[in-house]
């Protein structure tokens, strides 16, 4: 049964006739199977993501490297190493493969890292990515982890990097610290959720002071910066957060990574008013990974409204026949 299950999953997110929402609530399907379920059914799950690297849709391919990052899976390692070392491929796509391999935490992957770090002629996002994800395997590897206290997440997902330590973690000390582009980019990034931390639940008294000291990261002169800042957004989904994730996908030059993940963090927020109109503007950017982000976007707001917990966590094989 699992393995039907698979391989019909895998079928609809491989077909490029299959409605890009639909190859999304797929692959968050294969994910889950990836991610809890063991020998070769998980294996199975990895392989069948890995196998829609062949699209030509870069919105999807980044999705499949940031899934592949979160299975913890060894079976992940080969693919994503394959994507990062293709310079053919989509800088997008590279990053998050990047990404990915920095959540999975290996030190084997520590030399390819380093190598497309160093790699002169590189394209910014993926130095910037390397730069994140060797930090992040050496904290993970690190006698000092396990001196750290971190605050207890609201959040399951592996992150580019983790909280900074609880007794650091005021709204004003990680603001500053946010925003000090004397800092490596893995401790901005810790500062990033140690507030996204702050911001969860909604109504705790610091959510709002949280999300507006972060909403300040779009004006980093980073793409890759403001478009983690906008993935955390999405992650929170606070109503407050959705004036700046609207400027940030009107404006049509900004990178297209950073509107992206703007759209894509406002169809997380589909239940608030005006959020489905925002999205809507944007169906004919000249930008297709834009177009496909609001196609997507405006399928989670669908999904929002209707009440459901989860957005295809548990695989449904209606939806994979579709």
């Amino acid at each position: 049964m699992a393995d039907s299950t698979v391989q019909s999953l895998r079928n609809s997110l491989c077909s490029e006739s299959t409605p890009l929402p639909v190859r999304f609530r797929a692959l968050f399907s294969l994910k889950h199977l990836a991610t809890v379920g063991e020998g070769s059914t998980a294996e199975a799950a990895v392989n069948a993501i890995a196998a829609a690297f062949a699209s030509p849709s870069a919105l999807l391919k980044h999705e499949l490297a940031y899934c592949l990052g979160q299975t913890k899976k060894d079976a992940a390692v080969k693919p994503l190493r394959d994507v990062l070392s293709d310079l053919n491929e989509d800088p997008m796509c590279r990053h998050e493969a990047a990404e990915a391999l920095g959540a999975l935490g290996n030190p084997d992957n520590l030399d390819l890292l380093k190598f497309f770090r160093d790699r002169r002629g590189e394209e910014a996002v993926v130095t910037e990515t390397c730069e994140i994800a060797i930090d992040r395997i050496e904290w993970e590897n690190s006698q000092e982890r396990k001196h750290e206290i971190l605050r207890r997440s609201d959040f399951a997902s592996i992150d580019p990097a983790p909280p900074l330590p609880e007794s650091q973690t005021s709204v004003a000390e990680l603001s500053r610290t946010l925003m000090d582009n004397e800092q490596p980019l893995f401790v901005r990034y810790r500062a990033m959720f140690a507030l996204r931390d702050l911001a969860s639940p909604p109504d705790c008294p610091t959510a709002v002071p949280a999300v507006l000291a972060l909403a300040k990261g779009f004006a980093d002169s980073s793409a890759l910066f403001r478009h983690e800042i906008a993935f955390v957004f999405g992650q929170l989904s606070h109503p407050a957060s959705i004036p700046a994730l609207t400027e940030a996908l009107s404006n049509v030059n900004e990178a297209s990574m950073v509107r992206h993940e703007a759209a894509e963090a406002l169809g997380s927020l589909g239940e608030e008013e005006g959020v489905e109109d925002i999205l809507k503007r944007f169906l004919h950017d000249e930008e297709k990974v834009v177009r496909e982000s609001v196609i997507v976007a405006l399928d989670m707001a669908e999904y929002e409204r209707s009440g459901n917990a989860e957005y295809a966590l548990r695989p449904e094989p209606a939806m994979a026949q579709a």
